[in-house]
């Protein structure tokens, strides 16, 4: 299930959601929710102090235009799902669905949840600040609520080839590294595990299951163990290997357990140029 809005982000979004659909062999549906901003909200009701019919006909006309908004807003709505849709068929997804709800995008995806094999979202929405870099509101909302896997769509879409899984050997990320090995979303890509932290038996042993595990599965995984500070390792990683998807975690270290602003998953969400694949 793909969410998408009126932002910069529709096309990366739709495209992003047909390459995971075709691959995963996943029937696809696109999603708009129509949602009441305080900027597009009726102005401060002053008719308490007009005359009976003068007080009547501004409700009459505050109505009318209510309805015309709304009547536009679902037009804009339809349009926008049928371009997605063209989006998402360019990428091997023919046939999505497409709908239309009113209400809070949280509440609805929440909602739709039980029958949904991955969400795909944009990073940041129509309202989001992007000069200053912001996640949009909705977004940090969303991977809080939900408990399936969320793919982060970037501002655009590039082929996806080669794959960065940031590990730390958490019982979230085994659970990850198992997802992968069992997922055909995965299959014929170039898989690279990634461990930040001092090195030591510990973390090696770790880094030997995970690659074992991923070759059983059939892949021929490359692993690595960096020094440094997670956020700026994986940042690293990401730009000195041209990784082309990253994969990680909702939650990984137990000081980082709560999604909080300052955490690696915050931070990666926030600044990392290329997709970011949530497992949960």
């Amino acid at each position: 299930m793909a969410a998408i809005d009126r932002s910069t982000y529709t096309e990366s979004v739709a495209r992003h959601a047909g390459w995971a659909a075709a691959r995963l062999g996943a029937p696809l549906e696109l999603l708009h929710v129509l949602d009441r901003h305080p900027e597009v909200a009726p102005a401060a009701d002053y008719s308490g102090n007009l005359e009976l019919g003068e007080q009547e006909r501004l409700l009459g006309e505050l109505a009318q235009l209510d309805e015309r908004r709304s009547a536009l807003a679902q037009e804009q709505g339809r349009l926008l799902l049928q371009e997605a849709k063209g989006f998402a068929a360019d990428m091997g997804a023919a046939g999505a669905d497409t709908r239309q709800r009113h209400g809070g995008l949280v509440d609805t995806l929440t909602e739709q949840e039980p029958g949904v094999r991955l969400f795909v979202l944009g990073k940041r929405g129509s309202h989001a600040d992007f000069a200053r870099g912001h996640l949009g509101g909705n977004l940090e909302r969303v991977v809080r609520a939900v408990h399936r896997p969320l793919l982060v769509a970037s501002r655009a879409f590039r082929p996806i080839r080669r794959v960065l899984v940031a590990f730390d050997g958490s019982a979230t990320t085994r659970k990850g590294i198992e997802m992968i090995a069992a997922s055909p979303l995965f299959r014929g890509l170039e898989v690279r595990i990634l461990m930040a932290g001092k090195d030591g038996e510990t973390p090696r042993s770790q880094l030997h299951w995970a690659k074992d595990v991923l070759a059983v599965a059939g892949f021929e995984a490359a692993a690595s163990l960096r020094d440094g500070q997670p956020d700026s390792a994986i940042a690293d990683a990401v730009r000195e290997e041209g990784i082309d998807l990253l994969v990680m975690g909702a939650y990984g270290h137990s000081r980082i357990r709560q999604l909080i602003v300052g955490s690696t998953t915050t931070t990666m969400l926030r600044t990392c140029p290329i997709p970011v694949l949530l497992l949960r």
